[in-house]
């Protein structure tokens, strides 16, 4: 389907929309899109975390035999990863040393270090935005002993690389993805629910087995979670990001100016 995704609306489908549940935490910020999407449209829209990150203890994590102190370089995909790694460096009763070197995403991760180190006098990387772009950095720098900190549940991108090319290399669980309790939204419906990660779908079947689509529309953000839809033999309705419609919130706009017939 892909990028033509909204040219082939299933008619049967194809009917209003008045409510949406959203797979994540309500935005803090008043002007969100989906607040200007809800009055714009006269639309009930509602927020729940469908995925909670919960720290790898101590005890579980000494199990992975892995010395935070044997890396010379840290990588960095996410805030989670940062909180979580020095989190656990405290309880470890552990001080990263001032030399260490980081390897991070994006320039938004590198300046979050900043809850935890002083940054002007740390030796940062950091990539344009994807893994891809980071991994370009990294290959220049093919003497460190690499430490990446993770979640149970990662893309492989990373660690295959750093395999495949023989970096000196650790992958460290420090948090867990699980699902969230979503038994009180059993008798609850939606024309409309949006997912952002293949975890979101996971927590929705792990909450409601027997879940059935029915009437349901289904947006997905991204190949992986549109796949995770797919392979879980759910009728993808709406797809982000389009060329027209980079957002989730543009994608769901597109689909309810047909489906309540908006010129």
């Amino acid at each position: 389907m892909g990028k033509i995704a909204q040219e082939k609306i299933d008619k049967n489908t194809l009917k209003e929309v008045k409510s949406i549940l959203v797979s994540q935490p309500e935005p803090a910020n008043p002007n969100s899109p989906y607040y200007k999407l809800a009055s714009k449209y006269g639309l009930k829209v509602d927020f729940r975390k469908f995925i909670e990150i919960e720290p790898v203890g101590v005890k579980e994590f000494r199990k992975q035999k892995i010395n935070i102190l044997d890396h010379t370089a840290i990588i960095f995909t996410s805030r989670n990863a940062i909180d979580h790694l020095f989190s656990l460096a405290k309880k470890l009763k552990i001080e990263i040393p001032s030399d260490m070197k980081y390897f991070c995403i994006s320039d938004q991760t590198a300046h979050y270090l900043q809850k935890y180190i002083v940054i002007r006098k740390r030796k940062i990387f950091t990539g344009k935005k994807t893994a891809k772009d980071l991994l370009e950095v990294i290959n220049k720098h093919k003497d460190e002993k690499f430490l990446f900190p993770c979640s149970n549940i990662r893309k492989g991108d990373i660690p295959d690389f750093m395999n495949k090319n023989s970096f000196k290399f650790s992958e460290a669980i420090i948090y867990k993805t699980v699902a969230s309790d979503l038994s009180d939204l059993a008798d609850v419906n939606y024309d409309i629910i949006a997912f952002f990660s293949p975890s979101g779908i996971s927590s929705l079947f792990a909450n409601f087995p027997e879940f059935k689509q029915n009437e349901t529309r289904i947006a997905a953000f991204g190949p992986t979670t549109a796949k995770a839809v797919r392979d879980h033999d759910l009728r993808l309705d709406i797809e982000a990001p389009l060329p027209n419609a980079p957002s989730m919130t543009g994608a769901i706009e597109l689909y309810i100016k047909k489906a309540n017939k908006i010129s």
